[in-house]
């Protein structure tokens, strides 16, 4: 008894077996090519859907970062606009005081032009300090011409 079992079994079975065989070696290659086509598939669709997932990341924070920037500019834009006016009204001011003081300097510069004698030579301290006061006075026009 130690005769193979194969001996023992007629050709027609022996070519049934072979036969079979080749239906599982068929049917196992469809199974491996199915299943790595199905991973192919998972890895594919997997790569497109982070693509995907990306690019619409990308698009939202592109918006969030636009609506930011935008809401920013608006508001330097108003502080911007708060400063000017300010220095607009600082100006004025100032060209207003100083039209003042130069009215006044006139009118003592008149005065002493004309209460003046050859002894004192007051007049001419006045008029530099009157020059010197319509210089700063046109500067301060200049600068408000500018901010126009």
């Amino acid at each position: 008894m130690s005769t193979p079992i194969e001996a023992n079994v007629s050709p027609s079975v022996a070519s049934a077996r072979s036969a079979k065989s080749a239906k599982t070696v068929k049917s196992s290659k469809k199974t491996y090519l199915l299943f790595f086509s199905s991973w192919f598939f998972l890895i594919a669709s997997g790569v497109l859907g982070t693509m995907l997932y990306t690019e619409h990341l990308k698009t939202q924070l592109g918006s969030q970062l636009a609506s930011q920037t935008e809401a920013q500019l608006q508001t330097m834009q108003t502080q911007y606009q708060q400063q000017l006016d300010q220095l607009k009204a600082s100006v004025t001011t100032d060209i207003t005081t100083l039209q003042a003081k130069v009215d006044s300097f006139n009118e003592l510069l008149a005065f002493t032009k004309d209460s003046a004698n050859s002894k004192t030579d007051n007049s001419n301290q006045l008029y530099t300090q009157l020059a010197e006061v319509k210089k700063k006075l046109d500067e301060l026009k200049q600068n408000l011409d500018v901010l126009k």
